[in-house]
């Protein structure tokens, strides 16, 4: 790998080297004076230049003016992230450093994601089995992000190749009542009431959203429907106490892939079966969580979190019409204390344990000709999941510049499947694992760091990636998979990370954070089929270079940079190939790349707010995927593509009237020069007369129109 080692390299030049010799004439350059930044992802808070890990913070105010219906409109400035909406909507596939990206396809697998943690407001969405899905998602409630890029399984453990916390505490100082119109093409109708009042030292917020859109694919209409709000106050001088509750109905439709030559041909088509079943999800989730930190004397401290999540989820998939009723419910406990070595040492211990334990029960029935539920039961199943955690962590100071950060966790995940109609297939499996984590930080100063770590990483079979194949006739055998085991990974890293402010000159302040990391992968999940069954390659190792970077100038004038470049092969991976038509024959793809996961993803922001736009800000923005192949062989690729947006937003609120209320606006253009492209692609597709069908089409031009009013003091 000498050329990719060689990126590696000039990556890190780049970033460590790039920004001081572009500004080598400026003259006054300052270190930066910052509030304090610190990293609630990595699950013990700490200062971001103190953090060994490869963290991504942003502001609401960085995905204005988008639709904001999808997660990936905010993701697209992060590095290493892979964040597809699949056809316009909610949907997407969401991937970090290529920990999630056989998260597309058929299976359930709409609307979900794998291998990525993903937090709301710190209270897991993630599922005890590793699958997320988004229905509780909206950027309208959104507040801040935070995207932890490294492998975190050592903290988080199942399915944490990456965590993703997304906060809809909204940061006020005075009580407020703020509406938000929002259209677009293709029917896309969202409005939102966003609120909060201060009570005592506390907050009391909450936030409604109503979205409907039309869909430019036949069959991708949906609408979401969500209440999101909350408490957060102390209860006294050393407790915080904090309350949640989340309330959504989530209804999509799936047009389902297309050949290439059906994409050519006519792009707004749905896959002719999917549109005959009406394939659709129709899902009503809430969820209540509580957060409790208690500060004891002598710097010991413990949080607590409890949390409940029922579901019931309606969805016509694969010729079955199924009612799902889940609950999903679970806590977690952390005792923390600090330590002073002596010698300048100074250390924090962090105990922790987590459950989370879902279930229900599952209808199956037959699908009349309309796509409505038949009368039928043709299955009456439970699917248990119970995932049990135990960590240690602890952080040192090893004086003023350097600090460490040494962990590890010990996760059991048990699956229980009953059937109520052919007990034969009833089973129980448990994976467990143990991932270790150690990280080393220096700090030049307070605003410039550089870091190395090592995790270890597990990722069991989602739920429904355990159904066996029917290929050997295993699925009348058992209702789990036998042949699938634990993914298990380790990932070594380096990055650094720099803001600096300038006292003269053009440039103001740059802010870049460069990574570099080599993972190993065992039991590297694939999907078959398009999603339909799983099996495991025997090794796969992805390594890649990461920059963020963003320029704030004189003039008005900043640029944002998001650039990822990756490389992911199987080293070890051979399969019966009685799956591409060639029974009793081996197929070796050793040597081949993953599916699934591009070689570059470049983003970038251009904007351009002169005084005399009088708060109006002029952004252009850039993303560019490279192609990559969807199936073992590399024979099928998504081609290439570079999307351009347009828009006009309004960074400050006009003034209306006497001058209490003021309008904030938005007008964009997004695919700007309305290129075709895929949105997505389902992996190792089903061939159908010999053409495989696995691509599915991204949105063309659309324009979005917002409005805000808010009160002003």
């Amino acid at each position: 790998m000498p050329n990719l080692r060689a990126t590696f390299a000039a990556c890190l030049a780049i970033a460590g080297f790039a920004p001081a010799l572009v500004l080598a004439q400026q003259v006054g350059r300052d270190t930066a004076t910052l509030a304090p930044v610190t990293v609630t992802g990595g699950r013990i808070t700490t200062p971001l230049f103190k953090t060994p890990l490869a963290v991504t913070q942003l502001q609401k105010s960085e995905w204005a003016g988008k639709s904001g219906y999808a997660i990936s409109d905010a993701l697209s400035l992060v590095p290493g992230v892979l964040a597809q909406s699949r056809y316009g909507s909610g949907d997407v596939r969401l991937t970090i450093r290529g920990f999630g990206s056989r998260g597309a396809g058929d299976r359930s697998n709409s609307g979900t994601s794998r291998g990525v943690r993903v937090l709301l407001n710190g209270i897991p969405e993630t599922e005890p089995d590793g699958r997320t899905s988004f229905d509780a998602l909206d950027l309208a409630t959104v507040s801040r992000i935070e995207v932890v890029r490294s492998n975190a399984s050592a903290l988080w453990g199942n399915a944490a190749g990456g965590v993703v916390n997304f906060t809809t505490v909204p940061d006020f100082t005075h009580d407020f009542l703020s509406p938000t119109l929002q259209y677009g093409t293709f029917g896309l109708k969202r409005a939102s009431l966003g609120t909060g009042m201060l009570v005592g030292q506390g907050k009391l917020y909450a936030t409604a959203v109503s979205t409907t859109f039309d869909g430019w694919r036949t069959n991708s209409q949906g609408d979401r429907t969500l209440l999101d709000g909350g408490v957060v106050t102390p209860i006294d001088k050393n407790t915080d106490f904090a309350a949640y509750l989340t309330m959504t109905r989530n209804r999509f439709n799936v047009p389902g892939p297309l050949s290439m030559a059906q994409v050519d041909a006519d792009p707004q088509q749905a896959n002719a079966t999917y549109l005959s079943r009406r394939e659709r999800r129709d899902n009503v989730v809430g969820r209540l969580g509580l957060t409790l930190d208690h500060r004891f004397a002598g710097d010991q401290g413990i949080s607590a979190m409890l949390f409940m999540t029922p579901k019931y989820l309606q969805r016509s998939e694969r010729g079955t019409y199924r009612d799902f009723n889940r609950y999903h419910l679970g806590g977690n406990a952390v005792y923390r204390t600090a330590t002073d070595f002596g010698d300048g040492m100074k250390g924090t211990l962090s105990i922790g344990t987590d459950v989370a334990y879902q279930d229900g029960a599952i209808l199956f029935y037959g699908l009349s000709a309309a796509g409505t539920r038949a009368s039928n039961l043709t299955d009456n199943k439970r699917e248990g999941a119970n995932n049990f955690g135990l960590f240690l962590n602890q952080d040192v100071d090893l004086g003023a510049k350097w600090s460490a950060s040494l962990g590890a966790r010990y996760d059991a995940i048990t699956y229980t499947y009953t059937s109520n109609v052919t007990l034969k297939l009833n089973t129980t499996k448990g994976f467990t694992g143990v991932t270790p984590k150690i990280g080393l930080n220096y700090r030049f100063s307070s605003t410039h760091s550089l870091y190395a770590s090592i995790g270890g990483g597990v990722e069991v079979p989602a739920g429904n990636e355990t159904d066996p194949s029917s290929a050997f006739g295993q699925d009348t055998v058992t209702n789990i998979n036998p042949l699938l085991e634990p993914v298990r990974s380790f990932t070594y890293e380096v990055g650094t990370r720099q803001v600096l402010a300038l006292g003269h000159g053009f440039f103001k302040s740059v802010t870049y954070d460069a990574a570099a990391f080599w993972t190993n992968v065992t039991n590297e999940i694939v999907p078959y089929r398009g999603g339909r069954f799983y099996f495991t390659a025997g090794q796969a190792r992805r390594s890649g270079a990461e920059l963020g970077a963003t320029i704030q100038a004189e003039g008005g004038w900043s640029l944002a940079t998001a650039l990822t470049f990756m490389s992911a092969k199987y080293t070890s991976y051979v399969v019966d190939s009685v799956h591409y038509g060639k029974p009793g024959k081996m197929a070796d793809y050793s040597g081949k790349n993953v599916v699934g996961i591009p070689s570059v993803l470049t983003n970038a922001t251009l904007g351009w707010a002169p005084q005399a736009l009088n708060g109006l800000r002029v952004q252009l923005g850039l993303q560019h995927t490279s192609d990559y192949t969807v199936d073992d062989a590399n024979s099928v690729n998504v081609p290439a593509a570079t999307v351009f947006n347009v828009g006009l937003v309004s960074e400050r609120p006009w003034v209306l009237g006497d001058g209490k209320l003021g309008l904030r606006s938005s007008f964009t253009v997004q695919n700007a020069t309305d290129k075709r492209f895929i949105g997505s692609a389902f992996l190792n597709p089903d061939v159908v007369g010999g053409i495989p069908v696995a691509f599915e089409p991204g949105l063309p031009r659309q324009f979005v129109l917002s409005f805000t009013l808010e009160r002003l003091h």
